[in-house]
């Protein structure tokens, strides 16, 4: 069944919940018993850099090929390039869009793009330095993960949380949505039209159903043979050319391109290690070039065999954000050369008849700026903050805001060692790594330094084989480094993983509680202490329990001692913290709670805010500070009986202490600090 309606185009994005919040001024707190204490201030935008994910090779403004991409920002933008020059011939901001993986050109010189972080809008270019907002195709769908345009010049689209497959009219402005391509998969990862039919692929199970707009109907295709199982995978990438579909199966990271001849119905081959996101249209022979073990390589479907091109790519993501032909009129590369861009900005051009090949920097905007997504006290006058999805590492001077920007994974935890170290939990694969601050920065993956410096950061294990993604927290424990996480894609059961940093042993843990994943860490007396929350590694599989439980694990004997529910019904432990008072304190929803560690049982209790729920939990001094609904910051005076008191009214995101007795918080990509120590005039310091 699909359902019609009536797309109306809209001149106004409202910034959705899940969107990077905008930059905006401080603001001073008002508590019930009086003003608040001065501040916060701002320290700025510690992160910045550029990211490209979604991209294709189209006409430009004047007609001839561009390579076409989103930069994620705030907002995000359309960028054309040119392929030859590196000027950017187009930039149009995506009002209310933190970015894109959903780009696609049309045949009539429009590009359309699907975006996230606003609730999966619909935009389209035709011309200028603007882009149209057309609003949300399908309501509930937050985030538009592919589109593609058929023969009559139609946009289809597929994301999530619900994996709908939907069609746009441009002519009527009409929306029709036809639902799941699968039943039970929640996510439409990679979608590609041809022959008059659509194809999309799942996430998370390697599926792809082809559907028929004429019947109406979907067909599911057989498992590449090469594919052990479909349980786990994703189909990351589709492309059609020539009768033939490629489908990539696995992550952001090398996977196996399967070939399958439609007309056949039958899959033909598999090329192993291939980057993504896509290959390139065929050239004059039918041959298609794509990335596979970090080399330009061109496949000729019809003898099957790869042929390199001496053109190679480093860094831990060598996908083509775009990919295809113009011609570059440039003397080394006559007639029309394959052309193409990475994910920072860079450009590549190839042409097989000289075999001439570069990559070369572009002149898109480099400084966007990058959502906070972790927070870490360093030494004094320093805290680190970590950024999402672009990710980065930023050291940030307390005193001047200045920022030591180092481009990185997306960071998810940040820890600072007994040794001075900082412990740097990543996503994707929950990755570990020590970097030590007072030598020189050098990531082969990200950023390298100069020829010969050893890593700094350096990787101490990765839960990829463990099927973890998220590394959600940190603690150290007497001489070991323990990591809570988050599965990989619709699974239950995070892990708790402790790594001797004596003997580099790591140990893990999975279902320390049933089917939760474990989101929050404290530790005292060598016991790990966790907060865990019902959802999954996608937050789409229906959980099996409705509470989030605490549990306390004894590092040395590798065995949990007990686990309870403090907060019956509220799904996460949001965070949890030793209080000056020894008691285990933490957050659930709207509750404030502390646990007596020896009587196993909640022994406080206080319900704050207006519903949103909870955040991270502080300690300084004698209090303890929490994050209530994304806006409010109380403080909790473990020795009193009184309620907390409302310190910060102002949006954040991630809470910390600092040794400096300071909080720091985040809101967007903006970093701030305020002294709690300046007393709420009502409060007694009893």
């Amino acid at each position: 069944m699909s359902t019609r309606r009536a797309f109306l185009v809209s001149t106004t994005a409202a910034l959705s919940a899940t969107a990077l919040p905008a930059v905006s001024a401080p603001a001073r707190a008002a508590a019930p018993n009086g003003p608040a204490a001065a501040g916060p201030d701002s320290l700025g935008v510690p992160l910045n850099d550029v990211l490209l994910i979604g991209g294709t090779v189209a006409p430009g403004p004047d007609g001839r090929p561009a390579c076409w991409n989103v930069s994620t920002g705030a907002p995000a933008h359309l960028n054309a390039i040119d392929p030859a020059t590196g000027d950017v011939l187009v930039s149009a901001p995506l009002p209310g869009a933190q970015g894109a993986w959903a780009t696609a050109a049309a045949p009539d010189g429009a590009v359309y793009v699907g975006s996230y972080g606003n609730g999966g809008r619909l935009y389209r270019w035709r011309g200028g330095d603007t882009a149209e907002d057309l609003g949300v195709p399908v309501p509930g769908e937050t985030f538009i993960w592919r589109l593609a345009v058929d023969a009559d010049g139609k946009v289809w689209g597929g994301g999530s949380p619900n994996g709908r497959l939907f069609r746009y009219d441009p002519d009527t402005g009409a929306v029709e949505d036809f639902g799941r391509p699968i039943a039970d998969q929640t996510y439409v990862k990679s979608l590609a039209c041809a022959g008059g039919k659509v194809y999309s692929g799942a996430y998370s199970q390697a599926r792809i159903a082809e559907f028929d707009p004429t019947t109406r109907t979907f067909t599911e295709l057989p498992k590449p043979p090469g594919l052990p199982s479909v349980e786990g995978q994703v189909v990351y990438d589709i492309d059609i050319h020539d009768g033939r579909l490629y489908a990539r199966m696995g992550s952001a990271f090398p996977g196996p391109l399967f070939v399958y001849d439609l007309a056949a119905r039958a899959w033909t081959d598999e090329i192993p290690d291939a980057h993504g996101l896509n290959i390139s249209p065929p050239d004059p022979d039918g041959g298609v070039y794509l990335i596979q073990r970090s080399e330009l390589r061109r496949y000729d479907p019809a003898t099957r065999q790869l042929t390199g091109t001496g053109l190679t790519f480093t860094g831990r993501v060598q996908n083509a954000r775009s990919i295809g032909w113009a011609e570059l009129g440039l003397p080394d590369y006559p007639g029309t050369s394959l052309v193409g861009t990475l994910w920072r900005g860079a450009m590549f051009r190839y042409n097989p008849g000289t075999g001439a090949y570069a990559t070369l920097e572009t002149k898109i905007r480099r400084d966007e700026p990058i959502e906070i997504l972790a927070l870490g006290a360093g030494g004094p006058g320093t805290v680190y903050a970590g950024g999402f999805l672009n990710g980065g590492l930023a050291a940030v001077d307390t005193r001047t805001g200045k920022p030591q920007f180092h481009r990185f994974s997306q960071i998810e935890s940040l820890l600072r060692g007994g040794d001075g170290s900082l412990w740097i939990g990543t996503y994707p694969q929950a990755r570990l790594y020590r970097y030590r601050p007072g030598r020189t920065w050098s990531s082969p993956e990200y950023s390298p330094g100069p020829d010969g410096t050893p890593d700094n950061p350096e990787r101490a294990y990765t839960l990829e084989e463990h099927v973890q993604m998220r590394a959600k927290a940190l603690v150290e424990v007497r001489g070991k480094i323990v990591m809570g996480t988050v599965p990989d894609g619709d699974r239950l059961g995070g892990a708790l993983a402790v790594y001797d940093l004596g003997s580099g042993e790591l140990e893990v843990t999975r279902h320390v509680v049933r089917d939760e994943s474990v989101f929050a860490l404290a530790t005292a007396g060598g016991v790990v202490y966790g907060g865990c929350s019902i959802t999954g590694g996608l937050g789409t599989t229906p959980p099996t329990r409705d509470s989030g439980a605490v549990f306390a694990w004894h590092v040395g004997g590798k065995r949990k001692l007990w686990e309870l529910v403090p907060v019956p019904g509220a799904g996460t432990v949001t965070a949890v913290a030793i209080g000056p008072d020894r008691k285990l304190w933490g957050i659930a929803g709207n509750t404030v709670f502390a646990i007596g560690p020896d009587a196993r049982k909640v022994v406080r209790r206080f319900t704050v805010g207006t519903g949103r729920g909870g955040g991270d939990l502080a300690v300084a001094g004698r209090y303890l500070y929490a994050s209530i609904d994304g806006n409010r910051v109380y403080r909790v005076d473990p020795w009193s009986r009184k309620p907390p008191v409302l310190v910060v009214e102002h949006a954040h995101r991630r809470l910390i202490a600092h040794p400096d007795g300071r909080l720091y918080f985040s809101h967007g990509a903006e970093l701030y600090r305020v002294d709690p120590r300046d007393r709420v005039p009502g409060d007694d310091d009893d």
